[in-house]
């Protein structure tokens, strides 16, 4: 259940850290699934988006791979954003996008895993950031193409993935937020943010697989190897589907469905909060 709620969720603007919270809270007696969990089943929906943009992603790396003597041309270095070749150009933006995910991914793990994950900041997390699409969704410009992606830029979205550390921003909702609000059009938001994600995301899913495999635990609930790979399996499924429609709902309709369907869902887990049904931590 918890792989299908992560493939339907991964790639929408509303927040997988924070479904995998709730619904893993709701289903197993209030306790978290935990961090590493989490960073372990979405490298199954990054497979799909491998799949999906491969050929994007296979001639991407050969064209920035083939660049790379250019850079030191003539015994000089060369600014590799000022390429011509708009493959190997990208190739960079995703290398410096990724910049700051990891460094405050390292700088702030303790937090991340342990009092970020309180439900009554995703709660406020889900309902801000859903104005800030809305907003940038509303307002944006949405005429630039990835063609006239620069390195300012390409920093812009990488800070705004790095806050999807925190669960209830969302890592697609919060790079779609940023590349509306910079003017961007909604598919190429849509986009940029899955290619930048791959490196990110597996990097993070691998790393936190081998702390599993060494023993180390995030102080969340403790899964069985088979269930996690089920659960990664599931969501490379899904994930799959829900990229093709997710792609399709944003040229055609915006971003609005999925503002509300934040804000409903940051009133409903207030109530649950509120209630008791949850606890806030575990």
């Amino acid at each position: 259940m918890l792989g299908i709620v992560q493939g339907l969720t991964e790639f929408l603007p509303v927040s997988s850290s924070a479904h995998l919270r709730v619904v893993g809270a709701l289903m197993l007696d209030g306790q978290d699934v935990g961090a590493t969990f989490t960073a372990i089943t979405q490298i199954g929906t990054e497979l799909a988006v491998l799949i999906y943009f491969r050929h994007t992603i296979v001639q991407v790396v050969r064209r920035w791979w083939a660049t790379l003597p250019e850079i030191r041309a003539g015994g000089r270095w060369r600014n590799p954003l000022r390429l011509a070749d708009p493959d190997a150009r990208m190739g960079w933006l995703i290398i410096i996008g990724s910049l700051p995910i990891v460094v405050l991914g390292v700088l702030f793990q303790d937090a991340i895993e342990g009092a970020l994950r309180d439900l009554r900041f995703t709660v406020f997390t889900l309902a801000f950031f859903a104005v800030l699409l809305w907003a940038a969704d509303r307002w944006g410009r949405q005429v630039k193409s990835l063609k006239v992606l620069d390195g300012r830029d390409g920093i812009a979205f990488g800070l705004a993935q790095a806050m999807a550390l925190i669960p209830g921003v969302s890592r697609s909702g919060g790079t779609i937020t940023a590349g509306l609000a910079m003017g961007y059009t909604r598919e190429a938001a849509a986009r940029y943010s899955f290619l930048l994600a791959v490196p990110a995301v597996l990097g993070s899913g691998f790393y936190q697989l081998a702390k599993a495999i060494g023993g180390h635990s995030d102080g969340g609930l403790v899964v069985s190897g088979g269930a996690t790979l089920l659960a990664t399996a599931a969501a490379f499924v899904v994930g799959f589907v829900v990229i093709i429609g997710f792609l399709k709902i944003v040229s055609s309709r915006g971003y609005l469905p999925f503002v509300i369907y934040r804000l409903v869902l940051a009133g409903v887990l207030a109530i649950l909060l509120l209630t008791g049904t949850l606890s806030p931590t575990v």
